[in-house]
């Protein structure tokens, strides 16, 4: 072995010597005794690549189990590819096989083709399948070849709408990888191989059925899934929207955007933004009316565009007679010195109890029973509560609007009349598929969204913004999806084409991420996903439109 060349390894914190063309798991098996983990996948110089990897420069490696985020993206990614392996053994020819979006805890997959009845029988064949592979240990076999090649190899598989991706990419070469016979392409990398794979379950769900992984608090155990039926609703609404205007998958995305429908695909995906918006006041006046709905609490996740649909809901209101009025959860915090604190000794102004609960409930019966109440103020400098003078009172036909991460946590208004109540919660229900195989991640569509916000307005960096998101989606997990289900009413906020106007925004200030920092690949991967979009000019975009949030150039104030 040549001791010209070495690696840094992260895991021992030392330099090992390799031969040029060695593979991670070649070098890795040399470790193993000394790296308590079972790798099913690697950061080398920041970015992640497969056990497949060939080495042949000096490179800086940590290995990652399948418990990392990472390790838990391709876990999951090789689970729909031994799931499409085991649809195309048990299945007539032609099945196809699509995997929609994430919900209930796992991944809701359909099976379309003649004489497919997705039955307990059925799913007990595949996950026998599966199990089968697993059993068996077959490698995902890393490939790439010219883009035409590959166009051929998915022709002759029946997988069209990758056909049409590609097509629309134009990339000259493409990764893809194999399975005892099959081929298949995702966004990102695949485990070792099939034996890594075995703790997953599949459960009927809908007319389809639920792919799940492990559970995170026990990894030995598949996660069982949660009731979501109106975030099933809200998703089914949009995805039939999209079939009915022929854009489901990025491929066909790209193909209107080419023949030069851009315009009318963002009329009527602002148009059918503008009439949920329209029911869900429709609604609150119909509660209105029979004496309920005074308040309306509006919750969702970081980057959902809470803020301008609370004001387009406004509008709406104020079209139905209703008088909107706001105010601020954040002017509610506790005295910094009184906040409770995280795991990590640090102030966690993302929890419930940071608000100061028994006053704010004070003030809003207060306001139901038509009294005047002077508001506080938050200052953020000294950290203290204020008082200065802003007083407001619900006159007729007023409404109190109150939008913040806690709005559907029972105990946030746990003083209030439940009638007296509209709960709205908004996100952004990505229902854009990549293709059949792989759908577009929801929290990848917000990270987008608040890399650019952040980066536009405050002045925070694009590596920042990622530190952070892992935070952000722990008080997410903890605060808010526990509590989707309590809404009224659900608000969808992503818009078709939104990928396509922030391919070039997200893209460039991506590219701001240092390689020398964790950061780093993140940001590669979310510039390979952008990648699969053609680029929309944001000319055409009202400025009243949610997305202008983020972008900039809207008519509201923020």
């Amino acid at each position: 072995m040549s001791n010209k060349m070495k690696i840094f390894c992260k895991n021992v914190g030392e330099y090992i010597p390799f031969t040029g063309g060695e593979s991670l798991s070649e070098i890795f098996n040399r470790l193993s005794n000394r790296i308590n983990i079972t790798p099913i996948c690697a950061r080398v110089n920041n970015k992640t690549e497969d056990m497949q990897y060939p080495v042949f420069s000096p490179k800086q490696v940590e290995f990652l189990d399948r418990n990392s985020a990472s390790g838990q993206r391709v876990y999951i990614r090789s689970l729909c590819m031994m799931l499409y392996k085991a649809v195309a053994d048990c299945c007539p020819k032609g099945t196809r096989l699509r995997i929609e979006h994430s919900i209930a805890r796992g991944y809701y997959c359909r099976l379309i083709g003649e004489n497919i009845i997705v039955d307990l029988n059925l799913i007990d064949t595949l996950r026998a399948k599966m199990d089968e592979l697993v059993k068996r240990n077959i490698p995902f076999e890393r490939k790439e070849r010219l883009t035409s090649d590959v166009i051929k190899i998915f022709e002759e598989q029946g997988l069209y709408d990758k056909v049409q991706l590609l097509k629309t990419t134009h990339d000259l070469y493409t990764i893809y990888y194999r399975l005892d016979g099959i081929c298949d392409s995702y966004y990102g990398n695949l485990a070792p191989s099939t034996g890594m794979l075995a703790t997953f379950d599949l459960e009927p769900y809908k007319d389809g059925f639920l792919l799940l992984g492990p559970d995170p608090q026990n990894e030995n155990r598949p996660i069982r899934p949660i009731q979501q039926e109106k975030m099933y609703e809200a998703f089914t609404d949009y995805l039939a929207f999209n079939r009915i205007i022929g854009v489901s998958n990025v491929g066909e995305l790209n193909e209107a955007v080419t023949h030069r429908h851009s315009a009318m695909l963002i009329n009527v995906a602002e148009a059918l933004h503008d009439k949920k918006i329209g029911r869900i006041s429709d609604r609150i006046l119909e509660r209105y009316k029979d004496g309920g709905a005074r308040i309306v609490l509006i919750a969702g996740p970081s980057s959902s565009g809470k803020t301008t649909f609370t004001k387009r809901l406004s509008i709406q209101l104020m079209t139905n007679l209703l008088i909107p009025q706001s105010i601020s959860l954040d002017d509610y915090f506790i005295n910094r010195v009184d906040t409770p604190l995280d795991e990590n000794g640090e102030y966690d102004f993302e929890s419930l109890y940071a608000l100061d609960l028994e006053q704010f409930n004070k003030d809003l019966n207060a306001l139901i029973n038509g009294e005047e109440v002077e508001l506080p103020y938050y200052n953020f400098e000294t950290g203290q509560r204020e008082y200065r003078g802003n007083k407001i009172k619900l006159g007729e036909n007023s409404v109190l609007l109150i939008e913040g991460i806690h709005g559907l946590n029972p105990e946030l208004t746990a003083a209030i009349e439940p009638k007296m109540k509209y709960a709205i919660y908004v996100s952004a229900l990505t229902t854009l598929s990549i293709d059949d195989h792989n759908w577009v991640p929801t929290t990848d569509n917000r990270l987008l969204r608040r890399i650019i916000r952040d980066h536009k307005y405050r002045g925070v960096s694009a590596a920042d913004t990622i530190k952070r998101w892992p935070s952000v989606r722990r008080g997410e997990e903890k605060w808010i999806f526990p509590y989707q289900e309590n809404a009224d009413s659900m608000f969808n906020s992503s818009l078709l084409f939104e990928l396509g106007v922030i391919k070039e925004y997200g893209e460039e200030v991506l590219k701001s991420v240092p390689h020398d920092t964790p950061e780093y690949g993140e940001a590669y991967r979310l510039r390979a996903f952008l990648n699969y979009f053609t680029p929309i000019g944001d000319d055409l975009i009202p400025s009243t439109s949610l997305l202008r949030e983020f972008l900039g150039g809207s008519s509201f104030h923020y």
